[in-house]
Protein backbone atom coordinates (compact mmCIF):
# COMPACT_ATOMS: atom_id res chain seq x y z
CA UNK A 1 0.00 0.00 0.00
CA UNK A 2 1.30 3.43 -0.96
CA UNK A 3 1.08 5.87 1.91
CA UNK A 4 -0.17 9.41 1.18
CA UNK A 5 1.83 12.55 1.90
CA UNK A 6 -1.17 14.02 3.74
CA UNK A 7 -4.58 12.89 4.95
CA UNK A 8 -7.23 15.22 3.58
CA UNK A 9 -10.17 14.69 5.92
CA UNK A 10 -12.00 12.23 8.19
CA UNK A 11 -13.30 10.22 5.25
CA UNK A 12 -9.78 9.74 3.88
CA UNK A 13 -8.44 9.03 7.37
CA UNK A 14 -10.94 6.27 8.10
CA UNK A 15 -10.43 4.76 4.65
CA UNK A 16 -6.67 4.66 5.22
CA UNK A 17 -6.96 3.19 8.73
CA UNK A 18 -9.28 0.45 7.47
CA UNK A 19 -7.14 -0.63 4.49
CA UNK A 20 -6.04 -4.25 5.04
CA UNK A 21 -2.54 -5.39 4.23
CA UNK A 22 -1.96 -8.32 1.89
CA UNK A 23 -0.68 -10.20 4.95
CA UNK A 24 -4.00 -9.68 6.75
CA UNK A 25 -5.99 -10.82 3.72
CA UNK A 26 -3.88 -13.98 3.61
CA UNK A 27 -4.15 -14.52 7.37
CA UNK A 28 -7.92 -14.21 7.52
CA UNK A 29 -8.26 -16.67 4.64
CA UNK A 30 -6.88 -19.23 7.12
CA UNK A 31 -9.17 -18.18 9.98
CA UNK A 32 -12.65 -19.25 8.87
CA UNK A 33 -16.00 -18.18 10.27
CA UNK A 34 -17.90 -15.11 11.34
CA UNK A 35 -16.13 -12.31 13.19
CA UNK A 36 -17.83 -10.38 15.98
CA UNK A 37 -16.42 -7.14 17.38
CA UNK A 38 -17.71 -6.50 20.90
CA UNK A 39 -17.46 -2.82 21.79
CA UNK A 40 -17.28 -1.69 18.17
CA UNK A 41 -18.35 1.84 19.09
CA UNK A 42 -15.05 2.95 20.64
CA UNK A 43 -12.17 4.89 19.12
CA UNK A 44 -10.67 1.93 17.22
CA UNK A 45 -13.69 -0.31 16.70
CA UNK A 46 -15.24 1.22 13.57
CA UNK A 47 -12.07 1.14 11.48
CA UNK A 48 -11.09 -2.32 12.76
CA UNK A 49 -14.49 -3.72 11.76
CA UNK A 50 -14.28 -2.05 8.35
CA UNK A 51 -10.79 -3.46 7.85
CA UNK A 52 -12.00 -6.97 8.63
CA UNK A 53 -14.81 -6.63 6.11
CA UNK A 54 -12.52 -5.21 3.43
CA UNK A 55 -10.05 -8.03 3.99
CA UNK A 56 -12.76 -10.63 3.30
CA UNK A 57 -15.90 -9.13 1.79
CA UNK A 58 -17.70 -12.47 1.94
CA UNK A 59 -17.24 -12.85 5.69
CA UNK A 60 -19.99 -11.95 8.13
CA UNK A 61 -18.63 -9.17 10.35
CA UNK A 62 -20.84 -8.24 13.30
CA UNK A 63 -20.40 -5.11 15.37
CA UNK A 64 -21.94 -4.98 18.85
CA UNK A 65 -22.28 -1.79 20.92
CA UNK A 66 -24.87 0.45 22.50
CA UNK A 67 -24.50 2.79 19.49
CA UNK A 68 -24.96 5.96 21.49
CA UNK A 69 -22.97 7.98 18.91
CA UNK A 70 -25.42 9.42 16.35
CA UNK A 71 -24.96 7.99 12.88
CA UNK A 72 -22.33 5.37 13.78
CA UNK A 73 -24.59 2.39 13.19
CA UNK A 74 -25.66 3.70 9.80
CA UNK A 75 -22.06 4.38 8.76
CA UNK A 76 -20.98 0.86 9.71
CA UNK A 77 -23.93 -0.74 7.99
CA UNK A 78 -23.10 1.21 4.85
CA UNK A 79 -19.77 -0.62 4.83
CA UNK A 80 -21.35 -4.05 5.20
CA UNK A 81 -21.03 -4.45 8.98
CA UNK A 82 -24.01 -6.15 10.61
CA UNK A 83 -24.81 -4.11 13.72
CA UNK A 84 -26.47 -5.32 16.92
CA UNK A 85 -27.34 -2.89 19.70
CA UNK A 86 -26.69 -4.52 23.07
CA UNK A 87 -25.60 -3.73 26.62
CA UNK A 88 -22.72 -6.08 27.32
CA UNK A 89 -23.40 -5.84 31.06
CA UNK A 90 -26.63 -7.73 30.50
CA UNK A 91 -26.48 -11.54 30.60
CA UNK A 92 -29.74 -11.60 28.65
CA UNK A 93 -28.27 -9.39 25.91
CA UNK A 94 -25.15 -11.55 25.69
CA UNK A 95 -27.24 -14.71 25.50
CA UNK A 96 -29.13 -13.26 22.55
CA UNK A 97 -25.99 -12.60 20.51
CA UNK A 98 -25.13 -15.06 17.75
CA UNK A 99 -22.34 -17.54 18.30
CA UNK A 100 -19.19 -16.55 16.42
CA UNK A 101 -15.93 -18.49 16.16
CA UNK A 102 -13.86 -15.27 16.12
CA UNK A 103 -14.27 -12.43 18.61
CA UNK A 104 -12.40 -9.19 19.11
CA UNK A 105 -13.31 -7.85 22.54
CA UNK A 106 -12.76 -4.08 22.70
CA UNK A 107 -15.16 -2.87 25.39
CA UNK A 108 -13.62 -1.10 28.36
CA UNK A 109 -13.39 2.12 30.32
CA UNK A 110 -10.42 4.37 31.08
CA UNK A 111 -11.11 8.08 30.95
CA UNK A 112 -13.38 9.33 33.70
CA UNK A 113 -12.37 6.46 35.97
CA UNK A 114 -11.61 8.79 38.88
CA UNK A 115 -14.80 9.27 40.86
CA UNK A 116 -16.68 6.32 39.39
CA UNK A 117 -14.26 3.49 39.99
CA UNK A 118 -17.12 1.06 40.48
CA UNK A 119 -18.15 1.47 36.84
CA UNK A 120 -14.56 1.11 35.64
CA UNK A 121 -14.24 -2.22 37.47
CA UNK A 122 -17.59 -3.43 36.15
CA UNK A 123 -16.67 -2.60 32.55
CA UNK A 124 -13.08 -3.83 32.73
CA UNK A 125 -13.53 -6.98 34.83
CA UNK A 126 -17.17 -8.07 35.12
CA UNK A 127 -18.06 -7.62 31.44
CA UNK A 128 -15.00 -9.54 30.12
CA UNK A 129 -15.85 -12.39 32.50
CA UNK A 130 -19.40 -12.52 31.15
CA UNK A 131 -18.10 -12.54 27.57
CA UNK A 132 -15.49 -15.22 28.21
CA UNK A 133 -18.09 -17.40 29.92
CA UNK A 134 -20.62 -16.87 27.09
CA UNK A 135 -18.26 -17.79 24.22
CA UNK A 136 -16.23 -20.80 25.40
CA UNK A 137 -15.44 -22.11 21.91
CA UNK A 138 -14.46 -18.85 20.20
CA UNK A 139 -11.04 -17.43 19.56
CA UNK A 140 -11.08 -14.31 21.74
CA UNK A 141 -8.61 -11.54 21.05
CA UNK A 142 -9.18 -9.20 24.00
CA UNK A 143 -7.88 -5.67 24.41
CA UNK A 144 -5.73 -4.93 27.44
CA UNK A 145 -3.18 -2.20 28.09
CA UNK A 146 0.51 -1.60 28.69
CA UNK A 147 -0.53 0.16 31.92
CA UNK A 148 -0.53 -3.22 33.69
CA UNK A 149 3.29 -3.08 33.75
CA UNK A 150 5.55 -1.22 36.16
CA UNK A 151 7.59 1.73 34.96
CA UNK A 152 10.86 0.56 33.41
CA UNK A 153 14.21 2.12 32.55
CA UNK A 154 13.89 4.32 29.45
CA UNK A 155 17.27 3.06 28.24
CA UNK A 156 16.20 -0.59 28.35
CA UNK A 157 14.13 -2.68 25.92
CA UNK A 158 10.84 -2.11 27.75
CA UNK A 159 8.69 -4.57 29.67
CA UNK A 160 8.31 -7.94 27.96
CA UNK A 161 5.24 -10.11 28.34
CA UNK A 162 6.85 -12.14 31.13
CA UNK A 163 7.29 -9.08 33.39
CA UNK A 164 4.88 -9.42 36.30
CA UNK A 165 2.01 -6.91 36.26
CA UNK A 166 2.42 -4.15 38.83
CA UNK A 167 -0.65 -2.00 38.24
CA UNK A 168 -0.76 1.60 39.41
CA UNK A 169 -4.18 3.11 40.10
CA UNK A 170 -7.75 1.86 39.79
CA UNK A 171 -7.77 1.70 35.98
CA UNK A 172 -4.64 -0.43 35.66
CA UNK A 173 -5.76 -2.71 38.51
CA UNK A 174 -9.10 -3.27 36.82
CA UNK A 175 -7.27 -4.19 33.62
CA UNK A 176 -5.25 -6.84 35.43
CA UNK A 177 -8.57 -8.16 36.72
CA UNK A 178 -9.84 -8.29 33.13
CA UNK A 179 -6.83 -10.33 32.07
CA UNK A 180 -7.08 -12.72 35.00
CA UNK A 181 -10.78 -13.38 34.51
CA UNK A 182 -10.36 -13.99 30.78
CA UNK A 183 -7.44 -16.30 31.62
CA UNK A 184 -9.59 -18.11 34.19
CA UNK A 185 -12.27 -18.99 31.66
CA UNK A 186 -9.65 -19.83 29.05
CA UNK A 187 -8.14 -22.36 31.48
CA UNK A 188 -11.52 -23.72 32.56
CA UNK A 189 -13.09 -23.94 29.12
CA UNK A 190 -10.10 -24.39 26.83
CA UNK A 191 -10.84 -21.10 25.07
CA UNK A 192 -8.02 -19.94 22.77
CA UNK A 193 -7.11 -16.28 22.78
CA UNK A 194 -4.68 -13.40 23.07
CA UNK A 195 -4.57 -10.49 25.50
CA UNK A 196 -3.45 -7.44 23.52
CA UNK A 197 -1.41 -5.11 25.71
CA UNK A 198 -1.72 -2.10 23.43
CA UNK A 199 0.28 1.09 23.88
CA UNK A 200 -0.90 4.35 22.29
CA UNK A 201 -2.44 3.94 18.86
CA UNK A 202 -2.09 7.07 16.68
CA UNK A 203 -5.15 8.52 14.94
CA UNK A 204 -5.12 12.06 13.57
CA UNK A 205 -8.05 12.93 15.88
CA UNK A 206 -6.44 11.75 19.12
CA UNK A 207 -3.30 10.14 20.46
CA UNK A 208 0.04 11.21 21.89
CA UNK A 209 1.11 13.11 18.76
CA UNK A 210 -2.27 14.84 18.47
CA UNK A 211 -2.00 15.93 22.11
CA UNK A 212 1.47 17.35 21.52
CA UNK A 213 0.54 19.13 18.29
CA UNK A 214 -2.50 20.83 19.79
CA UNK A 215 -0.49 22.08 22.76
CA UNK A 216 2.28 23.38 20.51
CA UNK A 217 -0.16 25.18 18.24
CA UNK A 218 -1.80 26.77 21.29
CA UNK A 219 1.58 27.93 22.60
CA UNK A 220 1.50 25.64 25.64
CA UNK A 221 4.59 24.13 27.17
CA UNK A 222 5.25 20.40 26.78
CA UNK A 223 5.88 18.58 30.05
CA UNK A 224 8.78 16.18 29.63
CA UNK A 225 8.51 14.24 32.90
CA UNK A 226 7.10 11.26 31.03
CA UNK A 227 9.70 11.58 28.33
CA UNK A 228 9.16 8.42 26.28
CA UNK A 229 6.25 6.38 24.92
CA UNK A 230 5.58 3.53 22.52
CA UNK A 231 3.28 4.55 19.68
CA UNK A 232 1.83 2.80 16.62
CA UNK A 233 -0.23 3.97 13.66
CA UNK A 234 -3.82 2.92 14.32
CA UNK A 235 -4.23 1.32 10.91
CA UNK A 236 -1.26 -0.89 11.69
CA UNK A 237 -2.62 -1.70 15.15
CA UNK A 238 -5.95 -2.73 13.61
CA UNK A 239 -4.13 -4.97 11.14
CA UNK A 240 -2.02 -6.68 13.78
CA UNK A 241 -4.93 -7.18 16.17
CA UNK A 242 -6.94 -8.94 13.46
CA UNK A 243 -3.92 -11.03 12.47
CA UNK A 244 -3.65 -12.08 16.13
CA UNK A 245 -6.70 -14.28 15.54
CA UNK A 246 -4.31 -16.68 13.80
CA UNK A 247 -1.90 -16.62 16.74
CA UNK A 248 -4.20 -17.48 19.63
CA UNK A 249 -2.92 -19.74 22.39
CA UNK A 250 -4.69 -22.11 24.77
CA UNK A 251 -4.76 -20.90 27.45
CA UNK A 252 -4.72 -17.28 26.35
CA UNK A 253 -1.48 -15.31 26.73
CA UNK A 254 -0.51 -11.62 26.55
CA UNK A 255 1.04 -9.94 23.53
CA UNK A 256 2.55 -6.46 23.61
CA UNK A 257 1.45 -4.44 20.62
CA UNK A 258 2.91 -1.07 19.67
CA UNK A 259 5.81 0.47 17.81
CA UNK A 260 9.28 1.44 19.02
CA UNK A 261 9.59 3.87 21.92
CA UNK A 262 9.89 7.51 20.89
CA UNK A 263 11.29 10.51 22.74
CA UNK A 264 8.57 13.03 23.60
CA UNK A 265 11.10 15.84 23.24
CA UNK A 266 12.11 14.64 19.77
CA UNK A 267 8.51 14.16 18.64
CA UNK A 268 7.44 17.56 19.99
CA UNK A 269 10.37 19.34 18.35
CA UNK A 270 9.59 17.61 15.06
CA UNK A 271 5.97 18.73 15.26
CA UNK A 272 6.98 22.28 16.21
CA UNK A 273 9.29 22.49 13.19
CA UNK A 274 6.49 21.33 10.90
CA UNK A 275 3.96 23.68 12.49
CA UNK A 276 6.31 26.63 12.29
CA UNK A 277 6.20 27.34 16.03
CA UNK A 278 8.69 27.35 18.86
CA UNK A 279 8.56 24.42 21.24
CA UNK A 280 8.57 25.25 24.95
CA UNK A 281 9.43 22.50 27.41
CA UNK A 282 9.06 22.14 31.15
CA UNK A 283 10.25 19.48 33.56
CA UNK A 284 12.97 16.89 33.14
CA UNK A 285 12.67 13.45 31.62
CA UNK A 286 12.18 10.82 34.30
CA UNK A 287 14.51 7.81 34.14
CA UNK A 288 11.51 5.47 33.86
CA UNK A 289 8.32 5.27 31.79
CA UNK A 290 5.56 2.86 30.75
CA UNK A 291 7.46 1.21 27.91
CA UNK A 292 6.96 -2.20 26.34
CA UNK A 293 9.16 -4.64 24.47
CA UNK A 294 7.29 -5.55 21.28
CA UNK A 295 9.79 -7.96 19.76
CA UNK A 296 7.29 -10.83 19.84
CA UNK A 297 4.79 -8.80 17.82
CA UNK A 298 7.53 -7.81 15.38
CA UNK A 299 8.44 -11.48 14.97
CA UNK A 300 4.81 -12.32 14.15
CA UNK A 301 3.89 -9.32 12.01
CA UNK A 302 7.14 -7.66 10.93
CA UNK A 303 8.30 -4.16 11.85
CA UNK A 304 5.84 -1.24 11.63
CA UNK A 305 5.50 0.16 8.12
CA UNK A 306 4.48 3.65 9.26
CA UNK A 307 7.38 5.37 11.00
CA UNK A 308 7.58 8.38 13.28
CA UNK A 309 8.44 10.92 10.57
CA UNK A 310 5.40 9.98 8.52
CA UNK A 311 3.13 10.25 11.56
CA UNK A 312 4.65 13.64 12.44
CA UNK A 313 4.02 14.88 8.88
CA UNK A 314 0.41 13.74 8.93
CA UNK A 315 -0.31 15.03 12.43
CA UNK A 316 1.21 18.49 11.94
CA UNK A 317 -0.67 18.97 8.69
CA UNK A 318 -3.94 17.79 10.26
CA UNK A 319 -3.69 20.03 13.31
CA UNK A 320 -2.42 22.98 11.28
CA UNK A 321 -5.60 22.81 9.18
CA UNK A 322 -7.79 22.51 12.32
CA UNK A 323 -9.23 19.19 11.22
CA UNK A 324 -11.47 17.08 13.49
CA UNK A 325 -10.49 16.22 17.06
CA UNK A 326 -12.18 13.82 19.46
CA UNK A 327 -11.12 16.07 22.36
CA UNK A 328 -10.00 13.00 24.31
CA UNK A 329 -6.47 13.57 25.64
CA UNK A 330 -4.47 10.41 26.25
CA UNK A 331 -3.08 11.69 29.57
CA UNK A 332 0.14 9.93 28.63
CA UNK A 333 1.90 12.30 31.04
CA UNK A 334 0.12 10.79 34.06
CA UNK A 335 2.41 8.82 36.36
CA UNK A 336 -0.02 8.21 39.22
CA UNK A 337 -2.51 5.96 37.42
CA UNK A 338 -5.38 8.45 37.75
CA UNK A 339 -7.46 9.21 34.65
Amino acid sequence: MTLPDRIADVQALEALMSTPSSALIDTLSRVPGDLMVLGVGGKMGPTLARMAKRADTGRRVIGVARFSEPGLRQRLEAHGIECIAADLMSREALASLPDAPNIVFMAGRKFGSAGSEWLTWAMNAYVPALVAERFPSARIVAFSTACVYPFVDVHGPGAAEDVAPTPLGEYANSCVARERLVQHFSHQQGTPGRLIRLSYAIDMRYGVLHDLARKLKAGEAINLTTGHANIIWQGEANDWILRSLAHCTTPTTPLNLSGPAVSIRTAAQGLADRLGVSARFEGQEAPTAWLVDCHRAFELFGPPRVGLDRMLDWTADWVQRSQASLDKPTHFEARDGHY
